[in-house]
Formats: C-alpha cells, sequence, structure tokens
C-alpha cells in the first residue's frame, strides 16, 4: 500500500496540467505518488503527459464520467492509505503536503482534511472555491471561512489556526482512503458539483471530523471547464444540493428546510430573470427543481441507509446565512451570529 495517492482529474485540460503539474512533481513528498486520472480526452493531454510528466502516472477511463464518478473509479485502481484530491489549476507550495500528513497520521478520528485555498492572481486573498473550509447554513447554502457568496476576503491571518468544518473543497481534498469507501465515495450521479459537500456531510454522520489545516497553503486558478453564471452550473448546483439535502437532513428537519428552499429557489429564479436578465440561469433553476422532482424516488434507500447509520448530529450552522447576508450585511465570516 502507498502512504499518499495525489490524483489529479482531467477532461480536456493541457493547459493547466502543463503549467501546474510540473510544480506538484517537485513539491510533493517522496512517499507521495503522483496520479492523472484522464476521463476519455479529446485534446493533447494524455501526449503532453508522457511526453513531459513521465514522472505522472496515468489511469485512463473509458469516458467522460464527470467528478464525482470519476474520482470513484480512479481511486478504484490505487492502494493508498490517503488520497490526495487534486484540481489540475493548484499551484502547490513548498512542504504544502507536511502539515496535512502530520495531523492526520496523530488524529484518527479525523477523516478528512483542507490546506487554505488561496487565489492563483492575488495570493494575499482566499479563493472562491474552499477558502479556509467550509460550512452549510440552516436551509443548505454553503459558505467558507472567508468567502461568503461572492464576498471573498483578504487573508490577514485571521483563520490561521485548525478548525472543525462541514466540509473541505474537492479542489484540494486529503482524506483517509478507508473513510471516503466507508461513506460510499462520491455519490456519481451528482457528475459535478456539491459531491465534496454531500460526502463530507455523510462522514459527518457517521460521527467523523474534517479539519482545515492552514499552515498549508496551496493556490486555486478556479472556475475550471463551468465557469461561473454557466447555466449547466447552475442547474447541476441546485439540483445537486436539494438531493444532496433530501439525503443528510435529520427527520426533524427535512420537511420545513425542503418547504423554505421552494419558496427560496423561486426567489432566486425570479431575480436571475428579472434583475439579472439571465434566462438560461432561470431556466436552469426551474429545470433543476423538476429534476430533483423526478429523481427524489432513486434516493430514497439512500436517505434510509444514511439515517439509520447516523451516530453523530452531523447538523448545519444554526443561522439562515442568507438573512445575515442580505438583510444583516454580514458579509465575513467572523461576522455571522445566530438569528
Amino acid at each position: 500500500m502507498e502512504k499518499i495517492a495525489i490524483v489529479i482529474l482531467n477532461w480536456n485540460g493541457e493547459a493547466m496540467l502543463k503549467k501546474y503539474l510540473p510544480n506538484v512533481l517537485l513539491y510533493s513528498r517522496d512517499d507521495a505518488t503522483i496520479y492523472v486520472a484522464d476521463n476519455a480526452s479529446t485534446d493533447n493531454s494524455l501526449a503532453m503527459l508522457r511526453k513531459e510528466c513521465a514522472a505522472a502516472r496515468i489511469i485512463e477511463l473509458d469516458r467522460n464520467y464527470g467528478f464525482a464518478e470519476g474520482y470513484n473509479k480512479a481511486l478504484a485502481q490505487i492502494d493508498a492509505e490517503y488520497y490526495v484530491l487534486l484540481n489540475s489549476d493548484i499551484e502547490v507550495s513548498h512542504h504544502w503536503l507536511l502539515p496535512l500528513v502530520e495531523y492526520m497520521d496523530t488524529h484518527t478520528d479525523v477523516a478528512a482534511c483542507q490546506p487554505k485555498l488561496l487565489s492563483i492572481y492575488d495570493k494575499d486573498m482566499f479563493e472562491y472555491a474552499g477558502a479556509a473550509g467550509g460550512f452549510i447554513d440552516r436551509y443548505g447554502y454553503p459558505y467558507c471561512r472567508g468567502r461568503i457568496f461572492d464576498s471573498v476576503e483578504l487573508d490577514d491571518a485571521q483563520y490561521d489556526y485548525v478548525q472543525d468544518i462541514h466540509w473541505a473543497t474537492g479542489a484540494a481534498l486529503f482524506i483517509r482512503s478507508s473513510d471516503f469507501w466507508k461513506a460510499g465515495g462520491f455519490d456519481g450521479r451528482f457528475f459535478a458539483h456539491n459531491e465534496e459537500i454531500d460526502l463530507c456531510w455523510r462522514l459527518r454522520i457517521l460521527g467523523r471530523r474534517i479539519v482545515c489545516i492552514p499552515d498549508s497553503e496551496v493556490f486555486h486558478v478556479g472556475g475550471g471547464t463551468l465557469p461561473k453564471g454557466n447555466p449547466r452550473k447552475t442547474f447541476l448546483n441546485f439540483r445537486n444540493n436539494l438531493t444532496m439535502l433530501y439525503k443528510c437532513l435529520p427527520e426533524k428537519d427535512l420537511k420545513r428546510v425542503m418547504r423554505m428552499r421552494l419558496v427560496l429557489d423561486w426567489i432566486a429564479a425570479l431575480e436571475m430573470l428579472v434583475l439579472k436578465r439571465s434566462w438560461g440561469d432561470f431556466k436552469a433553476v426551474v429545470s433543476a427543481r423538476m429534476a430533483f422532482r423526478r429523481w427524489k424516488k432513486d434516493f430514497e434507500g439512500d436517505r434510509k441507509k444514511i439515517q439509520d447509520g447516523r451516530v453523530a448530529a452531523a447538523e448545519c450552522s444554526a443561522y439562515s446565512v442568507l438573512w445575515q447576508y442580505y438583510m444583516k450585511g454580514k458579509k465575513r465570516f467572523a461576522d455571522l451570529q445566530a438569528d
């Protein structure tokens, strides 16, 4: 068994791999093996890897499985104590793995962790996709230490301490392989978006901890193959978030939260149509709700298994981040407070 497997999932990402993979190869530990799992790319990714990054091992998948199932398929082929799921647009820093490994080796109750995620364009700013660790509010909206909705904070060492979090970013996710598979891995039906939040929530329900280790820093380009504002991304985010809530919310909260989300999602859709004049995003939200309604029955067994296996409350935050952000003007994580 390998100690650490760093696994980069790729789909037509030749330019990002060429720019950032050499940095990962240079600054990772000797006991870390670097893999590139290719989701049936149609660009020159594989040829470039074999020519310029021969030290990276290649796993070729037969089609594009998306982020969630792509990682499931790739990780099933790797025997390692720890998996590090790393986006292809991540620049790592010297000794970035050391704090993560040391913490995980000495805290066996922790299933997964993440480094501090900073912007590659301004390395004093947090990056949208994970910042200093993620949380979920009472209605299922994700936010981070260092980022609430579109408000991203300057990194002024305000979160430079180890913190238990609700979810760790999939852009740089360090996870025990045993925990990954015990929880069932990613939900491949999600394809992409919210899959890491769903997995971390299921791990917390099993009584496992998720933390952020800010002594480790990485720098993220962000955006990926579906940049912000893309209707497909809007669809996946809304559909998958509703599905995650259905699976993971305790019975006492399920009906109340889902009723409120119906109202809030329609408000969001109308805002996109009327204020932002985005017909594509409006249709995406409506389509996401319809898609969730159609496939909800497919997740009844998942919900029962998750709830029957619950050993920890793993509750969401007590407050509504929407209310705090838009009505009270709370733009920073440290300013949030219970309603």
